[in-house]
């Protein structure tokens, strides 16, 4: 955790807010990189997304909504493609998911990553093909495994013994040899939380380095010779800015690559680095630019291999939040506006948790501004939080929005592609909201709103 977060955590910031936050010179100006590229303040105030006002589509659409940019989402798509000219760029499907967005990486020559039935679904359905699927999870069923083989999904990233015998054993039935990277738990702290680093030893996934299950699950892969084993793969974690973390992890997992080829002769030749590049959601997020990316994991992997005598492996990263976070915004509604004796000023949205968990699950930090018109009131420092019952259903922990916020004002709340709308629930049986793509001047549904009879139709009581 920030150590700036910490005191919004336990509420002790009072009404001057945290320390790095300080009322903005124009309450109305919007900071270039928590936004989509086409996001900007109309001449009547409203914001407007590729050439849409916000006051159209929530009058469209309703409100809470997911705005997804859709030339946003392609274009970082590409800056990854370009950027990694030779290497296999996977979008992480867990970020966010639906057909629509399946196409879109498609389109711009991207992989796609799933991590569960569902999403191995709805690739297939919207086209992807499976041999530029990899498939992730740490507890796959036999059912998964079983449609992953037999629609010829590109690879399967193993992630336990009781994995590698239960996949042996149906592809041994079907008389496949399909392609299998290990993923290796390297050991590294991710600077990031705790909930979403990965690469320490006490977590679920991976085979430990350090204990050696790395290496023996290699060995058996090889040594049954049923699976083809192409490569290794870590994951140090998400919104991840520093990339000293990715350096340790190559060290890591190339010192086991030269291992394996000692031990057993064959030298795997392809290195999956993972994703977890992290995204600007405050002013204080300064991400690097997938060419920077790109530039340090190559020097990372040229050096670590040439220390290991190892010829450069075929290389492939995950990025999902780099590419969807920062393509969509969530528009809501204020219902109420609520002081607290000047400590605090609440201003509540027809969302909240149910459409965004991460502030309550991670302590994540968000921004606002006031969506629908220009304002020239002072700043204020509210906190935006939700309609459910729950004290911690927090949006915005901090802002600063006009004075004069009322009732009936569109709020945006940017950077929130990924693991919003895929982590959406139904809680307090508040129906989830729609994800709207625009472009060039239009606007289509690609996820519609959840109706009470949608929630209904599954309770058969």
């Amino acid at each position: 955790m920030r150590a700036h977060e910490a005191g919004a955590l336990h509420g002790d910031i009072g009404h001057r807010g945290p320390a790095w936050l300080r009322p903005p010179a124009d309450v109305n100006a919007l900071v270039p990189q928590l936004w989509p590229r086409r996001v900007e303040r109309g001449a009547h105030g409203a914001l407007t997304v590729a050439g849409l006002d916000v006051r159209e589509l929530a009058a469209g659409y309703g409100t809470p909504a997911y705005v997804l940019d859709e030339d946003d989402l392609r274009s970082r798509a590409r800056d990854f493609r370009d950027a990694f000219p030779d290497v296999d760029v996977y979008y992480a499907g867990k970020a966010f998911l639906c057909r629509a967005v399946v196409r879109m990486i498609a389109e711009e020559g991207l992989h796609l990553d799933v991590c569960s039935g569902g999403e191995l679904a709805t690739a297939l359905s919207a086209g992807m093909p499976a041999e530029r699927i990899g498939f992730h999870g740490n507890n796959k069923s036999v059912a998964e495994l079983t449609r992953a083989l037999d629609v010829g999904v590109g690879r399967i990233i193993l992630d336990s013994f009781t994995e590698i015998d239960r996949l042996t054993a149906l592809a041994r039935e079907r008389g496949v040899r399909p392609g299998v990277l290990i993923r290796v738990t390297v050991g590294v702290e991710a600077h990031t939380h705790e909930f979403i680093a990965t690469a320490h030893e006490d977590q679920k996934f991976g085979f430990s380095l350090a204990g050696g299950a790395a290496a023996a699950a290699a060995f058996r892969v090889i040594d049954e010779g049923v699976l083809d084993l192409r490569g290794l793969h870590s994951h140090i974690g998400s919104q991840i800015f520093d990339t000293s973390g990715f350096e340790v992890s190559a060290r890591r997992v190339l010192a086991l690559q030269a291992q394996i080829r000692d031990a057993r002769g064959v030298e795997l030749p392809e290195l999956d680095l993972g994703g977890g590049f992290g995204i600007a959601y405050t002013t204080q997020d300064d991400p690097a630019t997938p060419a920077e990316l790109a530039k340090r994991l190559r020097k990372i992997v040229d050096s670590e291999c040439a220390a290991e005598n190892l010829a450069v492996p075929h290389l492939s990263i995950e990025p999902g939040r780099a590419i969807v976070g920062p393509a969509v915004f969530t528009l809501y509604e204020v219902g109420t506006v609520k002081d607290v004796d000047g400590l605090r000023t609440y201003v509540s949205v027809d969302g909240g948790m149910s459409d965004n968990i991460r502030t309550a699950l991670y302590d994540a930090s968000y921004s606002a501004t006031l969506a629908g018109r220009a304002s020239t009131a002072e700043p204020l420092l509210a906190r935006v939080v939700g309609k459910h019952c729950e004290s911690g259903d927090i949006v915005v922990k901090d802002e600063f929005l006009p004075a004069d916020v009322q009732p009936g004002d569109l709020v945006a709340v940017p950077g929130t592609g990924a693991y919003c709308r895929s982590m959406a629930s139904n809680y307090n049986h508040v129906p989830r909201p729609p994800v709207v793509a625009v472009r060039d001047g239009r606007a289509r549904l690609i996820v519609r709103r959840e109706t009470e009879e949608d929630l209904l139709a599954l309770d058969v009581g």
